[in-house]
C-alpha cells in the first residue's frame, strides 16, 4: 500500500482574548517551530494574526496545542480561521506590528507581580541584574500602566524612551529566553533609575537605603510604584502610623500592609490555602485576612476590625525594599484624602509634600494611575472589592449578540467609580477610579474617559449612566451624549448592580436580583436601597423592597448613622421617639439638635423616605452605641458585621412581608426586638 501524504495548506489565525504582551508571539514561534510549520505572527490592533503552512495533520496540532500549552497569563476567547492560497514559505517569523487605524478590539494585560524567575535573577549575586529594581520578563511586570497605543510593542509603551542595551537587546531577539519579546526588558545599564529626595537629608548610601532608612527613623515613605504612588511607614510604629493618619486625614478608615514574604504574613494573620494563592499569584492583590494577636504589629493599622488588609511584594522595587527592613510596612495609596493616586513625580511632590517626609520614585513614566485590588474570601472563594492592579482592565463576553459595530460607553455611579466600554459582544471594565466627590477625581474620570476611547479608537454609538441626575458621572455622560449627538441612556441603580452581577458570573434571565446598598436614586424618584428586582430580557420590574423611613438631613444621614436611628425611630414610634433618652442616639443629639430634628420629621421637611438596607445597617450601629458619627463609608456597618461575626447560634429576628405589589419587608419588629434586647443587657 502506498501511503498518501497529507496535503499542505496555509490557514490565517486570527486569535482574540489577552494574547498581547505575555509571551505569546514566543510561544506560537516556539510550537510552530517544533512542528516544521512555515509562515508568521504579529501583534494587530484585533489581537494576534498568525499565518501558518504546513501539512494538514500539523496544522491540526498546532491548533489543538495552541489552546492547551498556553502561556501562564494568556487566555484566548475566539480563533477566526480562514484558508488561504498555499505560498510554499520556508520560515516561521515573528513579523512587525501592524496597526489598520480603524476600532480596536485587542485585550490589553493587566499588570503582573513580579514572578519567580525575575526575583531569583533580583536576589542572586553576580547576576546582571542583581539588586535591579525593574526587571521584568514576558510573564511579570508593568503592561496597562505603560501602554501608551496598541498594537502592544515597546514603542508603543512608556518604555520607548530606554534603548536597550546589546545584552537586553541579545535576550529580546533569542526565542529560547523568557524575556524574548518582553517590551519593558530592561537593565541596570539601559534601564529605569532610581531616585530619592528628602527635605531632610540628602541620599548618602543610595536611593533605596536612604529610604529604608527614612522607614526605619519613624518618618512616612512616598515610593512610586507600578501604578502610582503608595504611602509607607513601619507597621511595627504606632507612632509613625498616627503621624500618616493625621498627615493624611484618616483617622479610622483600616490601612493595608505589606509583608516580605507569606511566612512573615503568617505571623500576623490567619492564612488559608485559597488566600496563600491569592497572595501569591500574579494579581497579588490586597487581601482581608483575620488577625491573630501580635505585639510586634501596630494596633492602630487597623484598630476597629478584626481583619488585616495584607499583600505581599508586587515589584522588584517592593522585595528589595522589605528585604531589608526588619519586619512589614503599611502601604496606602499615595493621594490626598479624597482624591485620586498620584502618578507624576512632580504632582506627587506638590500634593504629598505635607504628608510625606521623603520620596523614592524613578524615571520610568506612568502612563494611567492603577491602585492595588482589594480581595475578600467569602465560603473560601474570592470576592473582589476594589478592581485594579492585576484584575483591570477586565474584558467579558455578553451572552447576548450585539452588532459588531456598536459601541456603548457606560460611565458608572458616583463612589467607587469605574467605567466599561462596549464593542459588540466585548465589554471591557475599566480599572478603580474613586468616589467622585472632588474636581481631581471628577477629572480622573474624564481622562480615564479619554484614555479608554483612545486606546479602543471607538467612538460610541450611545451612552449609558446611573438614573440619579446630579452624579457627576451623569453629568459627564449628559455632556458627553449632547457633543457626540448620540443617545443618552439612563439606568437605575439597582437594576444595574444585578445585570453586573449576570454580567460577571454569566447568568442569563430571567433572574430574581437582591441589590441591597446605601443608596440610589429610585425609578419613582425616592431612595432605594433594599430592592428586590425580577430582571427579564424586556427590563425589570420591582417586586418588593423594604419598609422605607425617612432620613432626617437626607445625605447627612450617610455621614452620621445617628440620624438614620432618629429616622428608624420615628417611623416605629412616631413622637414617642424623642422620649427614648436611654437609646444611645438620642444621647449624641444636644437638645437644640433635637429640637430642630423633631420639627424636620413631622413636618417631613428635607427627610426623604428610603428603603435602604445600609442606612438601616447604620441605625441599628448607632443604637448599640458603635458609631453615631463615621469618618468612612461603611464603618458602622462593618461594626455591626463584626459583633454578630461573634454570635454563633443566636435567633433570628422576624421580618414578615406584607401582601401588595409590590411586596413589603416590615423592620419593624426587628428594630422593637433590638431595642428591648439592648435594654435586657443582651450582648
Amino acid at each position: 500500500m502506498i501511503a498518501t501524504r497529507s496535503p499542505l495548506l496555509h490557514s490565517r489565525l486570527t486569535v482574540r482574548g489577552i494574547v498581547q504582551g505575555v509571551g505569546f508571539r514566543p510561544f506560537v514561534y516556539r510550537l510552530a517551530t517544533e512542528l516544521t510549520l512555515t509562515g508568521g505572527i504579529k501583534n494587530t490592533d484585533q489581537g494576534v494574526v498568525i499565518e501558518i503552512e504546513g501539512s494538514e495533520g500539523a496544522i491540526a496540532t498546532f491548533l489543538q496545542r495552541l489552546t492547551e500549552e498556553l502561556p501562564p497569563h494568556a487566555t484566548v476567547q475566539a480563533i477566526e480561521q480562514q484558508q488561504q492560497h498555499y505560498q510554499g514559505l520556508t520560515t516561521f517569523q515573528i513579523l512587525p506590528s501592524s496597526a489598520g487605524g480603524g476600532t480596536t478590539t485587542a485585550q490589553i494585560l493587566p499588570d503582573l507581580a513580579m514572578c519567580p524567575a525575575c526575583l531569583r535573577d533580583v536576589l542572586t549575586a553576580g547576576n546582571r541584574r542583581e539588586d535591579y529594581p525593574f526587571t521584568n520578563c514576558t510573564h511579570c511586570g508593568p503592561r496597562f500602566s505603560i501602554i501608551r497605543s496598541l498594537p502592544y510593542d515597546r514603542p508603543h509603551t512608556t518604555m520607548a524612551v530606554f534603548q536597550m542595551c546589546p545584552a537586553c537587546e541579545a535576550e529580546y531577539e533569542d526565542p529560547t529566553n523568557r524575556r524574548f519579546h518582553a517590551q519593558p526588558n530592561a537593565c541596570p545599564a539601559c534601564g529605569p533609575q532610581l531616585a530619592f529626595w528628602s527635605d531632610s537629608a540628602a541620599s548618602i548610601e543610595g536611593p533605596l537605603a536612604s529610604a529604608i532608612a527614612t522607614l526605619q527613623q519613624g518618618k512616612i515613605l512616598a515610593l512610586q510604584g507600578l501604578g502610582g504612588f503608595q504611602l509607607l511607614v513601619d507597621a511595627g510604629n504606632p507612632t509613625a502610623v498616627d503621624r500618616l493618619r493625621l498627615r493624611k486625614g484618616r483617622p479610622n478608615k483600616p490601612l493595608a500592609m505589606m509583608c516580605a514574604s507569606l511566612a512573615q504574613v503568617r505571623r500576623y494573620c490567619q492564612v488559608s490555602e485559597t488566600a496563600a494563592a491569592l497572595l501569591s499569584s500574579a494579581q497579588a492583590p490586597i487581601v482581608l485576612l483575620k488577625q491573630t494577636v501580635s505585639s510586634s504589629l501596630a494596633r492602630n493599622i487597623a484598630p476597629e476590625t478584626p481583619y488585616l488588609g495584607v499583600m505581599l511584594p508586587t515589584t522588584p522595587l517592593h522585595h528589595l525594599l522589605l528585604q531589608q527592613m526588619r519586619g512589614p510596612v503599611v502601604a496606602t495609596s499615595g493621594n490626598l484624602s479624597g482624591e485620586p493616586i498620584c502618578i507624576e513625580v512632580q504632582a506627587a511632590r506638590d500634593h504629598l509634600g505635607a504628608i510625606s517626609d521623603a520620596f523614592l520614585a524613578h524615571n520610568r513614566p506612568i502612563q494611567r494611575p492603577v491602585d492595588d485590588s482589594v480581595v475578600q474570601l467569602v465560603n473560601h472563594q474570592p470576592q473582589v472589592l476594589r478592581h485594579a492592579r492585576g484584575y483591570a482592565p477586565q474584558t467579558f463576553l455578553l451572552t447576548a449578540s450585539m452588532p459588531e459595530e456598536m459601541c456603548i460607553l457606560a460611565l458608572g455611579a458616583h463612589l467607587k467609580s469605574a467605567i466599561a466600554l462596549s464593542q459588540g459582544r466585548q465589554v471591557t471594565l475599566s480599572q478603580y477610579i474613586g468616589d467622585l466627590d472632588t474636581a481631581p477625581t471628577q477629572q480622573r474620570l474624564e481622562q480615564t474617559v479619554d484614555d479608554v476611547l483612545s486606546l479602543s479608537r471607538c467612538q460610541p454609538s450611545a451612552i449609558a449612566c446611573d438614573l440619579h441626575p446630579d452624579y457627576a458621572s451623569t453629568r459627564l455622560a449628559r455632556s458627553l451624549a449632547e457633543r457626540w449627538n448620540v443617545p443618552l441612556i439612563p439606568v437605575q441603580h439597582h437594576y444595574a448592580h444585578v445585570l453586573s452581577g449576570m454580567t460577571e458570573h454569566g447568568i442569563e434571565g430571567p433572574v430574581l436580583g437582591v441589590a441591597w446598598d446605601g443608596t440610589g436614586y429610585g425609578a419613582d424618584g425616592t431612595i432605594w436601597g433594599g430592592e428586590f428586582l425580577q430582571v427579564a430580557e424586556s427590563g425589570c420590574d420591582r417586586v418588593a423592597h423594604w419598609l422605607p423611613f425617612p432620613l432626617p438631613g437626607g445625605d447627612a444621614c450617610s455621614r452620621e448613622p445617628r440620624r438614620s436611628a432618629l429616622g428608624l425611630l420615628y417611623a416605629c414610634y412616631g413622637d414617642a421617639a424623642f422620649e427614648m433618652h436611654d437609646l444611645a442616639p438620642l444621647q449624641a443629639f444636644s437638645p437644640s439638635q433635637l429640637t430642630v430634628l423633631r420639627q424636620m420629621l413631622t413636618r417631613t421637611i428635607n427627610t426623604p423616605p428610603t428603603t435602604s438596607v445600609g442606612r438601616l445597617f447604620d441605625g441599628v450601629a448607632a443604637l448599640l452605641g458603635q458609631h453615631t458619627q463615621i469618618s468612612f463609608e461603611g464603618q458602622a456597618a462593618m461594626a455591626v458585621e463584626f459583633l454578630a461575626a461573634r454570635v454563633s447560634n443566636a435567633d433570628p429576628y422576624l421580618l414578615p412581608v406584607a401582601a401588595g405589589s409590590p411586596l413589603v419587608l416590615d423592620w419593624r419588629p426587628m428594630l422593637r426586638a433590638i431595642i428591648s434586647g439592648i435594654r435586657r443587657g443582651v450582648p
